[in-house]
């Protein structure tokens, strides 16, 4: 990294910050304003909010791309588009028709509030950026030298201070900024990769046999567990969120069809490089570095600037986002049920939610130090916990009773909680070898069966 790169980045943020604070709430903004920016989301900014929110986890696709190739579409790919594709056809239309603003909502129109309070904290933990969050601490540690503490805290910090002044429109006019670096700086990657090297020819030598097959080396069943994992889509605040603030139908259900799009030519780009990392960088010492240190190899000073941006920029737009999501659901879900005047001041509530969710993600982000020990937490206890009663607030005309609801998400969560810690045995295994996410939903399954009843709707 040269001055020339470190500049484009200082450019990069003031940008950033221009953008983000040119959209300020005002004092009598109301809940609608604030959470889905008045309904009015279009076509292309809902393709590239709903994109560049959910691809957050770059350094991970990274790290799994360097280990095991091709397998990354068939893991981190395929079963999120079929998840997303799902989404588009049953739910995209009915989300945006009930004219809500969080998930916790529909929870509460469907059941009652108690369910909809139960729900909203698992809402809230699933949308703690704590993931993101430690990611953009391992970046500006490789990129700047930087401590780990001291990238976590100044990367959350350019990430949420003009979600705090302008909400959901600040985002969205962010998204739009770096949904363009995010392409930009791989499709760059790419092509100097391919004219410096070659293409198929040179990657067929260069990379064990395993790396270009669909399963990398993995079990059949070890893949088909992504399958599972990746119905979490069903009940992800993201998508709610972008088909809530649409201003039409049609905007929230094309519109997720044409991310889909979006993501899988970005997995190619993805994918492709980081096979090249495994080719040029055999003996890479810590895969999650894949990406930085290709660049680092390939690319001349300016072009590894504009690399470091997308890096930067796939993973700061989920910070916001999730943020952003967190605090709503603290402000318009989980106060107003405990507080009563709390409904009345939703703004000032976010903002303090905002730092309460931000905190909490830092303080989770230290803890861990792994992303993909937060994703697998919080995946397999608020996917059992969440999935059955939400999909079915939605779809067909079978409703679980308001109690047996709130117990469905309490117990199915609980389980899937319990048994993600018995992992902490001596034995170190999983009971039974079950991963946590399965006995919950399997539960949750079964309770929607025996009790859930034919219902008006």
């Amino acid at each position: 990294m040269r001055f020339a790169d470190y500049s484009l980045i200082v450019i990069y943020l003031v940008l950033l910050l221009a953008l983000g604070l040119s959209r300020r709430l005002r004092r009598q903004s109301s809940a609608g304003d604030l959470i889905v920016g008045g309904r009015m989301l279009t076509l292309p900014a809902f393709v590239a909010s709903l994109v560049s929110t959910w691809y957050g986890g770059i350094l991970g696709v990274g790290e799994y791309s360097y280990q095991y190739g091709l397998s990354n579409w068939f893991v981190f790919g395929v079963p999120y588009y079929l998840a997303a594709f799902l989404f588009a056809v049953f739910l995209a239309r009915k989300a945006r028709r009930s004219e809500l603003l969080t998930i916790p909502e529909r929870l509460a129109q469907t059941y009652d509030s108690r369910t909809a309070l139960v729900g909203s904290v698992v809402v809230y933990l699933m949308t703690v950026p704590a993931a993101y969050i430690l990611m953009l601490g391992v970046l500006c540690q490789y990129l700047f030298g930087w401590p780990m503490w001291a990238g976590i805290l100044a990367g959350t910090l350019f990430s949420v201070v003009y979600v705090f002044s302008g909400g959901f429109r600040s985002v969205v006019r962010t998204d739009l900024f770096q949904f363009a670096l995010m392409f930009i700086g791989f499709i760059i990657l790419l092509l100097v990769l391919v004219v410096s090297y070659g293409g198929y020819g040179f990657i067929h030598s260069h990379v064990p046999e395993a790396i270009l097959t669909w399963h990398g080396g993995n079990s059949p069943w070890y893949i088909a567990v992504w399958y599972v994992i990746a119905l979490a889509t069903l009940i992800e605040p993201a998508f709610y969120q972008r088909c809530y603030a649409a201003k039409t139908e049609r905007v929230a259900k094309v519109g997720i069809f044409i991310s889909i799009a979006c993501w899988a030519v970005f997995d190619f780009l993805t994918t492709s490089c980081g096979i090249y990392a495994r080719a040029l960088l055999p003996d890479l010492a810590d895969p999650v570095a894949s990406y930085p240190a290709l660049a680092m190899k390939v690319l001349p000073t300016g072009l590894l600037g504009l690399f470091a941006l997308a890096l930067l920029a796939t993973v700061m737009s989920t910070v916001d986002s999730y943020s952003f999501l967190a605090a709503t659901t603290f402000s318009n879900d989980i106060m107003p049920r405990l507080k009563k005047d709390a409904g009345l001041q939703v703004i000032r509530w976010t903002r303090i939610g905002l730092f309460f969710s931000t905190a909490l993600a830092v303080v989770l982000a230290l803890f861990f130090r792994s992303v993909v020990d937060i994703w697998h937490l919080f995946g397999s206890i608020g996917t059992p916990a969440l999935l059955v009663p939400l999909f079915f607030a939605f779809v067909g005309k079978r409703r679980l009773p308001a109690r047996v609801a709130m117990w469905s998400i309490f117990l199915s969560g609980g389980i899937s909680l319990i048994w993600y810690l018995s992992q902490y045995r001596a034995s170190g295994d999983y009971w039974l070898g079950l991963q946590p996410i399965f006995p919950g939903l399997l539960l949750s399954l079964i309770l929607y069966f025996v009790f859930a009843k034919r219902a008006d709707v």
